[in-house]
């Protein structure tokens, strides 16, 4: 597979080093000779100076012999010139594009027309969005991904020392809090580091545990983790951007006591006008006064969303001193996100990520449907459709010739999430979900053979 990759940004740089150690074709374009040193001597990667948006350059990249096409400059202009000349050259070619200014995205159906042939439009910003959207469903997760159309959730908790399940091994989970809900461990991050677990390894304190779960047993299976999950209703929103705008548009609605602080008069003006219930207030988010004035302490969440991550990281701090339960901060520079956790931040989303995340579900076609960070370690899910002709179906879980770190979490049999036992068997049609370190992903494609369609 032959992919160019416009761009060599931060983007660009992380999306080329994921695709060349899966041994695909990659081709870098862009008019920085430094970024482009950068990423070659990093990896294997072809690359070409010049800019995307010219017709020439692509010709150069090899654009007529391309299966997809990446437009990821932090310009939405270059991005939609270099897929529209693309399209003039070659019809056939996947067409990836990261568009984040309103202008554009409004009229998505446009760009993806026939006439203009973008395959799909990347909003970084609204991925953000909604990751904040289901942070806010589970207080006190560290990260949750959504499957199986939203009917399943992978999500990471750090448990109470309390929890009765602290100190069990995962083959005892069901007796410890009962054999009626569907749940299944997919990882444990301990010190810093990864594990698929077995049934004989232990849960304890200080671990993160990423549990698979049907969402409408979620609430059910926290209580019993002993988690406690007091619903998010106070919220403040710093930064009055696409990402505040949308994030308030979003909370707009009786359950939430929604505020938004912004600096600029004139967007201020823009916000009032156009939401409801959020109130919108004027004024420095570094500003301990303020904070104060608006009751900081009483606040469930504080969400800081502006363009400057400095200013994002120090807001996130003076609101957590100042007693507000939670935080959120908005970074874009992958350097500073093994810091947050350690300053005392709750939570950060970064667009960079949600939008390289996004471009590798798209290039992969439905084999990768979430990347799932964690800890700096890395997890991939995969969904297949076992065939009647799979030399999967018919075989239970625990027979499946899969290599330690890859475990099946669950999978769709018709309308029914299945939580699998070891002794469960496949069947024909099974949509599988498994869970594998990074490293061992080539060797679950190998078992799962290509006698199994990927969707």
């Amino acid at each position: 597979m032959r992919i160019i990759i416009i761009g060599a940004g931060e983007v660009g740089f992380h999306i080329a080093q994921r695709l060349a150690v899966e041994n695909k074709e990659v081709v870098v374009v862009d008019k920085s000779a430094e970024a482009l040193r950068k990423i070659a001597e990093t990896s294997d990667v072809q690359t070409v100076q010049g800019s995307g948006s010219s017709p020439e350059v692509l010709e150069d990249a090899g654009i007529v012999e391309a299966d997809i096409l990446l437009a990821v400059t932090d310009s939405d202009e270059i991005n939609l010139i270099a897929c529209f000349f693309a399209n003039l050259l070659s019809p056939n070619v996947t067409k990836l594009a990261r568009i984040r200014g309103g202008i554009y995205t409004n009229y998505g159906h446009l760009l993806t027309s026939k006439e203009v042939g973008i395959t799909k439009i990347i909003n970084p910003d609204e991925e953000v969005v909604n990751s904040i959207l289901r942070l806010m469903s589970v207080p006190g997760a560290v990260e949750i991904n959504e499957f199986a159309g939203g009917k399943i959730r992978l999500i990471g908790m750090n448990l109470p020392d309390e929890s009765p399940v602290v100190g069990s091994k995962l083959l005892d989970l069901r007796n410890k809090i009962g054999d009626d809900l569907r749940i299944v461990i997919a990882a444990l991050v301990r010190e810093d580091k990864l594990i698929i677990p077995s049934g004989l390894d232990e849960i304890r304190k200080g671990d993160v545990v990423y549990f698979a779960c049907d969402i409408r047993e979620q609430e059910d299976i926290l209580e019993r983790l002993g988690v406690s999950t007091e619903p998010v209703r106070e919220v403040l929103i710093v930064g009055g951007g696409n990402i505040g705008y949308k994030l308030a548009k979003a909370l707009d609605n009786k359950y939430y006591h929604t505020r938004i602080l912004e600096n600029r008069q004139k967007r201020c003006e823009f916000l009032s006008e156009r939401l409801d219930r959020p109130i919108v207030l004027m004024g420095d988010s570094t500003d301990q006064d303020i904070l104060r004035e608006e009751n900081i302490q009483d606040m469930d969440m504080v969400m800081a969303v502006t363009g400057d991550e400095e200013t994002n990281i120090l807001t996130c701090l003076l609101a957590k001193s100042l007693g507000a339960k939670s935080t959120v901060t908005r970074v874009n520079n992958f350097g500073y996100m093994p810091l947050i956790e350690p300053i005392g931040i709750d939570y950060l989303v970064c667009p960079r990520l949600s939008a390289i995340n996004s471009l590798l579900h798209y290039i992969r076609r439905g084999r990768v449907i979430s990347s799932v960070s964690i800890k700096g370690e890395e997890a991939e899910a995969l969904e297949a459709i076992a065939h009647e002709d799979s030399p999967i179906v018919g075989k239970a879980i625990k027979d499946l010739d899969f290599p330690r770190g890859c475990l099946v979490l669950c999978f769709q049999r018709g309308d029914e999430v299945v939580i699998p036992r070891g002794d469960t068997v496949i069947r024909p049609k099974d949509q599988l979900l498994i869970i594998s370190t990074r490293q061992n992903i080539p060797k679950v494609e190998k078992v799962l053979t290509t006698k199994v369609e990927f969707f």
